[in-house]
């Protein structure tokens, strides 16, 4: 038996979450629905304006692939997640955030001196999310923060799309993919956000190599991804890349492909509130089920219920105790 069930690699990102309206990010010229790579003195300078005009909402550990992780324990899935933050009072609170949540990591004591990453997460009235990210020291990640044994140790493997965008953090995510291929370690991928199929797609294609066990993503990537504006054509474009994947297709719930057989998955009707992590969420959730001897429809049907309860919910994650309600309310 594995020791891990997922081990994760991705941004270290501490999320400073904000409420604001249509024409704040009009006027700041920030690209809605969108995560956005921006440097220091303008993350600082749109910060400042929205604690004058908004204030602050909630801040949390972030990054895509540490939300799913961080889903996987709370269900109750053993988990270690591969990042980097610095030596700073961001980079502590990190740590302590991702070891409450029994995490394990590569994290200790002897961190490096920088600026650990931060997100500046906006959500309108209509619920979807913005995000303006400075990635400080997490775009040094690479193949020195991995932990080949950890891998090893895992039954999946789960590298997060967004880093693509750092050439280190590319790497050492491609080296990572090797070390569990080579030992019958499982991976999973996801696209991570629409900007980075549009922006980096030849990098998504180098990171995914020879393909991967299982892949997430959304339509709007999915579609992207295969140059296709119709659904069933990406479908089997994506079956040339991924053994099994699922699609999350909005309020209309979501498409899997268990290797074999489509599923559709149904969504649940809830008001939405901030879709910031839905799709983390539904990964985690997903992740956690296959890895503990579930059916793809019933980590369908968990991940389905899980992302629309974060949804329905300010913030990336929800309080641990949930994710065993859910997980009563799905699998019993």
């Amino acid at each position: 038996m594995s020791k891990y069930h997922v081990y994760g690699i991705g941004n270290a990102l501490v999320d400073k979450e904000f409420e604001v309206e249509e024409r704040f990010l009009k006027s700041a010229n920030i690209d809605k629905g969108l995560m956005t790579l921006v440097e220091q003195d303008r993350l600082v300078d749109i910060l400042d304006k929205l604690k004058s005009t908004y204030g602050l909402k909630k801040r949390a550990s972030g990054g895509s692939a540490a939300n799913t992780i961080i889903a996987v324990s709370y269900f109750g899935g053993k988990t270690f997640y591969s990042c980097n933050v610095a030596n700073d009072e961001t980079g502590d609170f990190y740590v302590k955030d991702l070891k409450a949540a029994g995490v394990d990591t590569n994290l200790g004591d002897n961190r490096e001196e920088g600026t650990t990453g931060k997100c500046l997460v906006m959500i309108t009235p209509d619920a979807e999310r913005t995000m303006n990210t400075y990635l400080g020291i997490t775009a040094d990640l690479a193949s020195r923060h991995l932990d080949e044994d950890a891998i090893n140790a895992s039954e999946y493997l789960y590298i997060e799309g967004y880093l693509v965008s750092s050439d280190s953090a590319r790497s050492a995510a491609i080296e990572a993919k090797k070390v569990a291929e080579a030992n019958g370690v499982k991976t999973a991928f996801t696209f991570s956000d629409p900007a980075m199929v549009q922006f980096f797609k030849d990098g998504l294609v180098e990171m995914i190599g020879d393909g991967v066990d299982l892949l997430f993503c959304n339509e709007a990537e999915a579609l992207n991804f295969s140059d296709t504006d119709n659904l069933a054509d990406a479908v089997e474009h994506l079956k040339r890349i991924a053994k099994r994947f699922a699609i999350t297709l909005g309020s209309k719930g979501a498409l899997v492909f268990d290797g074999e057989k489509q599923l559709n998955i149904a969504p649940h009707s809830i008001k939405a509130v901030d879709s910031n992590g839905a799709g983390d969420m539904f990964a985690g959730a997903f992740l956690y089920a296959i890895t503990h001897g579930y059916s793809y429809q019933q980590a369908g049907d968990l991940a389905s219920l899980a992302s629309a309860e974060v949804v329905s919910n300010f913030g990336p994650r929800l309080e641990s105790e949930k994710h065993q309600q859910i997980k009563e309310n799905v699998l019993g």
